[in-house]
Formats: C-alpha cells, sequence, structure tokens
C-alpha cells in the first residue's frame, strides 16, 4: 500500500526536525558549563575556613601550568602565577576557588576557568586546650564538636581546674561556659560548639587548705561555684577531732606577699553566735592539737606544711 504523497512529506519533514533536536542536544551535552569547583580535605565547606598557615592545592582544569601549592600568609593572601596575590582568609575553599576564577576571567588571561582548591594542610582543623587538662595541647577538629567532647580528647579536667571555662575564637570576643561538678547538669550547661581554630582555657581553681587536728587534712578545691566557707571547708576536712583546741584555731592568709593570722572560735561559729567566713583561695584554716598534746607551731612551718599537703576535689 503506498502512502499519500501529503503525508509522506509530513512524515520526513517531522523526521528532519526530530534528528536536528537530537543533534542539538547531543552538542549542548558535550559542552560543560564554567563552574568552580571545591574539595575541601577533611570537612565541610561550612565548618573548615582557610585561615593563615594553611596548605592549599590549586589546579585549573586543563591548564596544568597554573596548577600550584601555595601557603597562606599572615596576612590571609596566597600568591598564583599571573594574577598575584588572592585574599582568601576566612573563606571556605568553594568561595575562593570562585575568587581565584574570576580573577583569571578579569584578567582576561582565561575564558571559562574552572578551578579547584583542596586544603591539604589546616592549621585551622584543630582546637588548642590549654590549662588544667590531662593532656593539654592540640587536639583534632575537623567540625564543630561539643565542649565536653572536646575536654575528654584533651584527657579531661584535672582535679585543680576550674569549672568556668573560656573558650576563644579568633575575631570574637572571649566566652565563659560554666561545667558543673555534676554530670547531668554539664550536659545540659555546657552544650556549646567548638569550632576548628578556637582555643580552650581552662584555669586552676582555688584552693583551701584545712590543717591539724581535723579528720582529714589537706587542701580542698574551691569548686563549682568557687566559693567556700570555713564550716564548708571544715565539713570536707571531716571535722574537728576530739582531741583539738577549737578555740585556738587560726586562719592564715597572704595579703601582698605577707602572712597574717586571724584568731578563729570554731565552737561559737558552729553554734552559729559568730557568723560563718568565706575563705578566699589559698588560705589555711589551721586547727592545733589539745593544750595537753599542742606544740607550738609557727605560721612559716604551718604554710610549708600546706605546700605538701594532699589536695581533693568534692565530687
Amino acid at each position: 500500500m503506498r502512502m499519500p504523497v501529503p503525508v509522506l512529506k509530513a512524515a520526513l519533514v517531522m523526521l528532519a526536525s526530530l534528528a536536528s533536536g537530537a543533534a542539538g542536544a547531543q552538542s549542548s551535552a558535550s559542552i560543560p558549563a564554567p563552574a568552580q569547583i571545591s574539595v575541601p580535605t577533611g570537612g565541610s565547606a561550612e565548618s573548615l575556613l582557610i585561615g593563615p598557615g594553611d596548605l592549599l592545592r590549586i589546579s585549573v582544569f586543563r591548564e596544568t601550568d597554573l596548577d600550584q601549592k601555595v601557603r597562606v600568609k599572615d596576612s590571609g593572601e596566597i600568591q598564583l602565577q599571573l594574577i598575584g596575590n588572592v585574599f582568601v582568609k576566612g573563606l571556605p575553599a568553594a568561595e575562593a576557588a570562585d575568587r581565584i576564577a574570576k580573577r583569571y576571567k578579569d584578567g582576561g588571561f582565561l575564558n571559562q576557568p574552572q578551578v579547584a582548591v583542596f586544603v591539604e594542610e589546616s592549621v585551622t582543623q584543630q582546637a588548642a586546650v590549654l590549662g588544667e587538662v590531662e593532656h593539654p595541647g592540640v587536639v583534632p577538629l575537623t567540625s564543630s564538636r561539643s565542649l565536653l567532647d572536646v575536654l575528654s580528647q584533651a584527657g579531661g579536667l584535672t582535679v585543680l581546674a576550674d569549672r568556668h571555662i573560656t573558650i576563644r575564637r579568633p575575631g570574637q570576643p572571649p566566652t565563659t561556659v560554666f561545667v558543673s561538678n555534676n554530670a547531668d547538669k554539664a550536659l545540659a550547661e555546657a552544650d556549646v560548639l567548638v569550632q576548628p581554630g578556637d582555643t580552650i582555657l581552662v584555669p586552676k581553681a582555688g584552693v583551701v587548705y584545712v590543717l591539724g587536728d581535723v579528720g582529714r587534712p589537706g587542701g580542698f578545691v574551691m569548686q563549682d561555684d568557687a566559693h567556700l566557707s570555713l564550716l564548708q571547708a571544715l565539713s570536707l576536712a571531716a571535722g574537728a577531732n576530739k582531741t583539738a583546741a577549737q578555740n585556738k584555731a587560726r586562719l592564715l592568709r597572704k595579703v601582698n606577699g605577707v602572712v597574717s593570722e586571724q584568731p578563729l572560735e570554731l565552737k561559737a561559729i558552729e553554734r552559729g553566735e559568730q557568723p560563718d567566713r568565706q575563705l578566699q583561695a589559698d588560705d589555711i584554716v589551721f586547727v592545733p592539737f589539745s593544750l595537753l598534746r599542742n606544740v607550738a607551731v609557727g605560721a612559716t612551718s604551718i604554710v610549708a606544711s600546706a605546700s605538701s599537703a594532699a589536695v581533693y576535689a568534692a565530687h
């Protein structure tokens, strides 16, 4: 059966149109669209920003002569062939690639530059943990982590650690975070993220010493709220023994390098006849033995014995 001529012509025109469209689509698919590629190693672009000292590998697609490795200067710039200095400090690798590609295009060196930035070494890919932790130093950090996680990587807090911890972040004012000695409270209150490049400072807590005729002589850390009263310190030291001369107790406090002594009437304070006293860091409460056993002990000897006393942290 023969097809009518008008119908045959229409079919041929349709086939030609389809063939032309397919060829155009294939031709268009073979031409890559201009793009800037960024593949930062060890973290996402949002969590890792380029900083001074970082080692970058710059790759330009089909322009191998322009590929190079550069170290970011303290000024935040890198020096590249043809385009000179480019400021990249504080940028994710993706934005750095965009900026470099724009410089190549605006300078008339490349028409459709495709640039890739790889962070091969990053000094900002870590956080510094300093002070009263078991293993102070640098902690690897490729993305944001909780403060408790970072402290755990540093071995945790020492027995002398103050619970008021400072986080320093470049370009921002320092932040102080309170980490409670209570585990449940710490998880709730210290839910703070540490970012790469941060510095964590854990100061030394104050210590109060209770020496002499007490149940557990030694030093006691002023934890949590950093306050410790005389009666609280005596309680931590298991109280005065029955053989103690409580009304002969003394408070030794160093003021401007000079040790001063103040009398303490412990029984009157315990009965509420005199107010409790707030102690300061490095105070020494000395409770002498009974008069029958007591040997005169000078302030110098008491201060010397405090330096070798065991230190306890309340739990």
